[in-house]
């Protein structure tokens, strides 16, 4: 109930009671009397009063709102203050983070410009020279291959050969190559480029869970004596960089030149990035899909040129060398010769 209606209802009661009083009190005339007056009087007084705190009621809700409104607005503004600050802090650690990344990559990156750029860019062809003593053969001698981690043999002071296969692209056959060197538990290396390594993931990890060494063979296979020192680096690199994403370990720092081809540059090249160069000591033309020699040919060969701390490149290309290479690997155990790693060189 509100101020009006009590006063109302105690004007009404004021009224009855001086009737019943004194009824000849009231008078006739215009003017009103004074208890009227006095009760109009309060409830002006209680309607003035009523309106003043209807008024100022208004006036708290209006300041509750204002104030509302002001800390609605220090609350939407303190977050973009803070999301100022938050990029200004991200910035900061991008930044240095970007910092470390150079600092890495400087520290990592090759320094080939200076010692390569100074050397012979002669391009070179691997070659060997066969005899029919099972001796290790002659090879190149223009260049001193031991100043650049290179080699084509291993120990030769034991019945040890080393059992490489060039993976250039697949013909079909590294599985049952996989097959028989898991059967005859032999561990050999394989030179792989980074289109190999794209194409045929699922049998480069298990090169890879079988225990063998998978080499690098460069991206695009080029002659590496054309290139320019980044153009070397990349070739290199982005193989292991690849095989890594793939494999989730690091690529074994072994390279073979693509088709043999090198001068001291590439090779000092190669060094300065960690690679040891493997050319080989036994070979023969086994890469033409086209022309193949056959089983009994592919088995002559290792009969006829074995000889101790041989580095031999077979290409997993070849149906010969696949229909081969149980009565090879079975054969050189029979004469002694124990299946080494890379590992070992």
């Amino acid at each position: 109930m509100n101020i009006k209606s009590v006063l109302t209802l105690i004007l009404i009661g004021t009224i009855l009671a001086g009737c019943a009083s004194d009824s000849s009190s009231i008078s006739n005339s215009n003017e009103t009397p004074e208890v009227e007056a006095a009760v109009e009087q309060r409830l002006e007084e209680a309607v003035t009063r009523d309106e003043d705190e209807s008024v100022n009621e208004e006036e708290r809700k209006e300041e509750q709102e204002d104030q509302k409104e002001v800390v609605q607005a220090q609350i939407t503004e303190e977050p973009k203050e803070n999301a100022k600050e938050e990029q200004k802090d991200e910035a900061k650690d991008t930044s240095k983070e970007q910092q470390a990344e150079q600092k890495v990559e400087q520290k990592t990156k090759p320094k080939s410009d200076q010692r390569s750029a100074s050397l012979p860019n002669a391009k070179k062809a691997w070659w060997f020279k066969r005899n029919s003593d099972h001796l290790p053969p002659g090879a190149q001698s223009e260049i001193d291959l031991t100043k650049y981690d290179a080699y084509y043999l291993g120990n030769t002071n034991e019945k040890r050969v080393y059992l490489t296969f060039d993976e250039g692209y697949e013909n079909g056959y590294t599985s049952k190559i996989l097959d028989i060197l898991k059967e005859h538990n032999v561990q050999a290396a394989f030179f792989v480029t980074k289109p190999y390594i794209k194409s045929q993931p699922d049998l480069i990890k298990r090169m890879v869970n079988e225990g063998h060494i998978v080499g690098n063979h460069s991206v695009t296979h080029p002659s590496l004596p054309d290139k320019t020192d980044e153009e070397v680096e990349y070739e290199i690199l982005e193989t292991a960089r690849y095989f890594e994403e793939i494999t989730g370990t690091s690529m074994p720092l072994y390279f073979r030149p693509p088709a043999g081809e090198y001068s001291e540059r590439t090779l000092q090249i190669t060094k300065d990035l960690g690679y040891k160069t493997i050319f080989w000591s036994m070979a023969y033309k086994d890469w033409d899909v086209n022309n193949q020699p056959g089983k009994q040919a592919a088995y002559e060969h290792i009969v006829q040129n074995h000889h101790p701390g041989a580095i031999i490149l077979l290409h997993a290309v070849s149906s010969s060398n696949t229909e081969a290479l149980g009565d090879m690997l079975k054969y050189l155990k029979d004469q002694g010769y124990i299946f080494a790693s890379l590992d070992e060189l």
